[in-house]
């Protein structure tokens, strides 16, 4: 079942990058802007997970966190801080005012789901019992280190070769599927995705349709397939944009096994790429 999570950020920018890495992942994204809606939106929803700013309008976060865990009804529900700047003295007011852990930002949206799932598995096994104090107080690492999931596969079975212009597009699709174990090449463009395709000989190609600056994916496909050293190699369009049924079907005649649309459940694209793969192993290159 999808987790909801609720976010509360007054600055666009932030919610817009949240709510896109959070819904990759297959999440249901809440929002409200300030602290008083958020409020509302909490006790109305009860989400899974509630990610707060500090500073914001009409009601801070420490506010917004005194609040809820005073109430039976939402003292449970994990309350993470999402600040820029934890100076000396805020981590005692986090666990003072009752948030169960902090978030630095920027945020990084290839940790951000792992760094949300102990609070999500905690909620779980907690489920309709009380805050308990500073003693459930959790900084999620922040030291850079790769964090994997228990389900994640143990020994690479496929190379995938993702095609994105969106650095952030590359670093979700790479945190979604290297902890499957997968092995993962990135490339920025049509030009390095053709030569680094002929370099490691993947056995998927998951490109965008609007590739910048040099060519888009439709080109991507005419070269591989022009070309009997990679024109077997499976290939797979994501796009967010090029909603368009004349796209879909030139994609598809052009030779793809997919063209798929964003926002796209990660277990669905899961399902999709595991569907496009060579069965019996990675391709011998």
């Amino acid at each position: 079942m999808s987790r909801r999570i609720l976010v509360i950020e007054d600055n666009a920018m932030n919610l817009a990058l949240m709510t896109y890495v959070l819904e990759a992942f297959g999440c249901t994204v809440l929002s409200a802007p300030d602290g008083l809606r958020g409020m509302a939106v909490i006790r109305e929803a009860r989400p899974d997970l509630v990610l707060c700013d500090i500073q914001m309008p009409l009601m801070d976060g420490y506010a917004v966190a005194r609040e809820m865990k005073q109430d039976r009804a939402t003292a449970a529900i994990p309350l993470i801080a999402v600040t820029a700047s934890a100076m000396l003295g805020d981590r005692e007011r986090m666990i003072e005012a009752g948030f169960d852990g902090y978030l630095s930002k920027p945020i990084d949206p290839a940790t951000l789901m792992n760094d949300l799932a102990p609070f999500l598995e905690r909620k779980n096994q907690a489920a309709g019992t009380a805050h308990t104090g500073a003693g459930a107080f959790r900084i999620p690492p922040q030291d850079g280190t790769q964090r994997t999931p228990a389900s994640a596969a143990l020994a690479p079975t496929h190379t995938i070769l993702v095609v994105d212009d969106e650095p952030l597009n590359l670093s979700l699709k790479s945190s979604l599927l290297e902890p499957m174990g997968y092995r993962v090449i990135t490339a920025a463009g049509m030009a390095q995705g053709l030569a680094l395709a002929r370099q490691h000989r993947p056995d998927l190609i998951i490109s965008d349709v609007g590739l910048h600056p040099d060519a888009g994916g439709f080109d991507l496909i005419r070269q591989l397939k022009a070309d009997p050293a990679v024109q077997h190699i499976a290939v797979v369009f994501i796009t967010a944009t090029h909603r368009n049924p004349v796209w879909e079907a030139e994609g598809l005649r052009l030779g793809a096994r997919r063209f798929l649309y964003r926002p796209l459940d990660s277990d669905e694209l899961l399902g999709e790429i595991q569907a496009c793969l060579p069965h019996g192993g990675p391709e011998n290159s």
